[in-house]
């Protein structure tokens, strides 16, 4: 018997040594989470498996932070442990930038920007700095990746929960870009007194972090035509912003061709002629109907935009404006102003989806129209608190001050929600099919592929403040301090657009977050403190005089 059990012994040590070699070799990890949080996409293996040389990943999240931050850090690091076992060319590391005595100035330059965050330790208050990035560098090029969502009206829990959900759309967009051998291209057009370079200052630079980027000039100088078909092509996509003056036939035929074969377009049109600046320096404007000559075009494509704009009282931005006067000194107050909706995201999708509200001004409404084949997400509407005015008309700042004292016509506002930017999808009908201009051009096509375009009846979205001659960020309100969703917006647009392998659909992914009841804990601290410490002692005490117990009975017998 005493043999047998040693073999018996010998053989579980066998089997456990053996468990534990095969685990060196082999490697299967089970993810049992409801949301399948640890299971990467296809469509992120399949970026990842393009990485044919080595890619440094180093995480700039180190250091003496609190425990939401760590989390973080953890989330990170098994995310890229992950990476790292589909292809082992990808390396990560930890950075403490303090540490490593990085200056803030570097860190900038890298594209980071630095988060105050305010810590409670021992009853004192203090401040701390991070730079919550990752820099991912591939083949001599780089690309800089923030770890925190900046989203405004949430919680610190959903901020950190949002980040969560979108590391791996982070990190995999990031790499899918610097792992692509031909870089993709957006053009602007220019030719139609579109935004000027200073005030495209801030979304051309975040274009151009992503994508090649540049003008598109008229062989002629002057309109576009069948010639420029070729340059066109050359262009992934292209982004209209703004346009002010009238498009030609030439001009449309022109553009209708390249979205028949294939190009992508982010339309940010002004139907209707009404200036900030100017009414902040006259007081009062008359807004009038922009003549662009793209109505035929737009509803081949199913979508009309009208000329009344759109004011919007449940959701309007803010604007400092001077509504009083004492001894002499200006009374500044900050008041709605129902000409600049704010868009919120309505459905969350990848396009809209955890960013700051959207700030449109003087935006008119979007019809959607009945086209075969061609499906319509709308991106932002107004409230259904809304009113049209229609044009020409005047827009005096005699209407904010209306607000302050709270003399508002609320009947007024009874339009319902009105469309300010709809993504079309589908196959596009040309708008020359049929037409005479057709019949003469060569390889005309009048009908496209699947293909993507975005109009948004606000050409001032694209559009960032110059103050004393220096751009400020897209989405930056200088006279209030706030800043919206408008660059993550556009850039999210193109990204959308521009999506091969249906990576912006991992902005859509859900993380359940199981957060601690905070003011629970502290409300029973105490009661769980001496559970913790009580439940083992008593135990203890009862296995002791248990084991006590039955000794002294099995000795007392003999």
């Amino acid at each position: 018997m005493r043999y047998l059990k040693k073999i018996n012994i010998s053989l579980v040590f066998l089997l456990i040594a053996g468990l534990i070699l095969a685990s060196g070799f082999f490697y299967k990890r089970f993810d049992l989470t409801s949301d399948k949080r640890y299971t990467l996409t296809e469509s992120t293996r399949q970026v990842l498996k393009k990485i044919d040389e080595p890619m440094q990943i180093d995480v700039y999240l180190e250091g003496d932070f609190p425990a939401d931050f760590k989390q973080l850090q953890s989330e990170t690091l098994s995310l890229l442990d992950e990476f790292k076992r589909l292809n082992s060319n990808i390396n990560f590391q930890l950075i403490d930038p303090i540490k490593e005595k990085l200056s803030q100035e570097t860190l900038e330059a890298m594209g980071m920007a630095p988060s105050a965050l305010r810590v409670e330790k021992d009853g004192a208050s203090s401040q701390l700095i991070l730079f919550p990035y990752a820099t991912i560098k591939y083949k001599g090029n780089g690309q800089t990746v923030p770890l925190i969502i900046s989203q405004a009206g949430i919680t610190g829990d959903e901020q950190m929960a949002k980040s969560i959900e979108n590391l791996e759309y982070g990190f995999i967009s990031a790499i899918d870009k610097l792992s692509n051998k031909r870089l993709k291209s957006v053009g602007i057009l220019v030719n139609q007194k579109e935004l000027n370079r200073l005030e495209m200052f801030s979304l051309a630079n975040r274009i151009h972090q992503s994508y090649n980027f540049g003008p598109i000039f008229p062989k002629d100088s002057q309109t576009l035509s069948l010639q420029d078909l070729p340059t066109l092509k050359k262009f992934d996509a292209i982004l209209i912003a703004k346009p002010r003056k009238a498009f030609t036939d030439k001009e449309k035929l022109t553009i209708d061709q390249y979205i028949m074969s294939g190009g992508k377009t982010l339309w940010a049109i002004d139907q209707v002629n009404a200036e900030m600046d100017t009414l902040l320096k006259s007081s009062k404007i008359l807004a009038y109907p922009y003549d662009l000559n793209l109505t035929d075009l737009l509803f081949s494509y199913g979508v009309r935009i009208n000329s009344g704009i759109v004011k919007d009282i449940k959701n309007p931005t803010y604007i400092n404006l001077q509504v009083g006067e004492i001894q002499g000194n200006a009374q500044n107050a900050r008041v709605p102003w129902v000409y600049f909706p704010m868009g919120f995201s309505l459905n969350n999708h990848p396009i809209t989806k955890n960013i700051n509200p959207v700030s449109f001004q003087f935006p008119t409404s979007i019809d959607t129209l009945d086209t075969p084949g061609v499906k319509k997400t709308i991106l932002y509407q107004s409230s259904s608190y809304t009113s049209l005015q229609g044009v020409p008309s005047y827009i005096s700042l005699e209407e904010a001050k209306l607000f302050e004292r709270d003399n508002v016509n609320w009947n007024e506002y009874n339009k319902g929600p009105k469309i300010l930017g709809v993504l079309l999808e589908g196959k596009f009908t040309s708008a020359y099919k049929d037409r005479i201009e057709s019949s003469g051009i060569k390889n005309f096509v009048d009908r496209s592929n699947n293909n993507k375009m975005i109009v948004i009846s606000d050409g001032d979205i694209a559009r960032n403040q110059v103050i004393k001659g220096q751009p400020l960020p897209l989405g930056f309100d200088y006279s209030t301090g706030i800043t919206y969703g408008n660059e993550e917006f556009l850039i999210n647009a193109l990204d959308y657009l521009l999506d091969d392998h249906g990576l912006m659909l991992l902005r859509n992914r859900t993380v359940q977050m199981r957060m601690l009841n905070k003011p629970l804990i502290v409300q029973e601290k105490s009661y769980w403190q001496w559970l913790n410490l009580g439940v083992p002692i008593v135990l203890v005490s009862i296995v002791g005089g248990a084991f006590i117990f039955v000794r002294r009975k099995k000795f007392s017998k003999k």
